[in-house]
């Protein structure tokens, strides 16, 4: 099944119990949909943190001076987008209360993201560690393809703390 039926079909289908979860560590969890980074994006981005390099908004001198010969999504951007293109993933439980970023255990940019190209995240499940009842800390290794590139963008592992709805008594 290619890819863009593999999404389609994810979403069609229920998300996974907490229970089933379990069962899903090692295997790939989804893939997103691809997703533009224009230069719109990259600027908004630039305004939002401050981070104004020309590498990143000055088309022109990127043009002239870069080794790439255009613009370049930040790091940080390319590494903000799992959050997004992770919720088309259709992993949540049906009974969560709440999911937290919880932080990052290692992160590696390995190739930088082109003005007008599509990337889509690719998730697989690591680990799920009961931290209480009913709370979860789960541990994905997220890749950031970039479309018609043989290098992804980066790699990413990050953990995330889901709290389980609990029952009224």
């Amino acid at each position: 099944m290619d890819d863009a039926m593999q999404h389609k079909a994810t979403q069609s289908v229920p998300p996974p119990t907490f229970g089933q979860l379990r069962g899903m560590i090692g295997e790939e969890i989804g893939v997103s949909d691809w997703t533009l980074v224009d230069q719109g994006r990259i600027d908004q981005f630039a305004e939002c943190t401050g981070d104004r390099q020309w590498i990143h908004v000055d088309a022109e001198r990127a043009r002239r001076r870069s080794p790439f010969r255009t613009t370049i999504a930040h790091g940080y951007l390319s590494l903000s987008l799992i959050g997004g293109l992770s919720q088309e993933m259709n992993v949540v439980p049906e009974n969560t209360q709440a999911v937290f970023n919880y932080g990052l255990d290692r992160v590696r940019f390995i190739s930088p993201v082109k003005v007008g190209s599509r990337v889509r995240l690719r998730s697989r499940l690591l680990s799920m560690e009961d931290r209480g009842p009913g709370q979860y800390l789960l541990k994905f290794e997220n890749t950031l393809e970039i479309e018609a590139e043989e290098k992804a963008a980066l790699i990413a592992e990050t953990l995330a703390m889901f709290y389980e709805r609990r029952r009224k008594r």
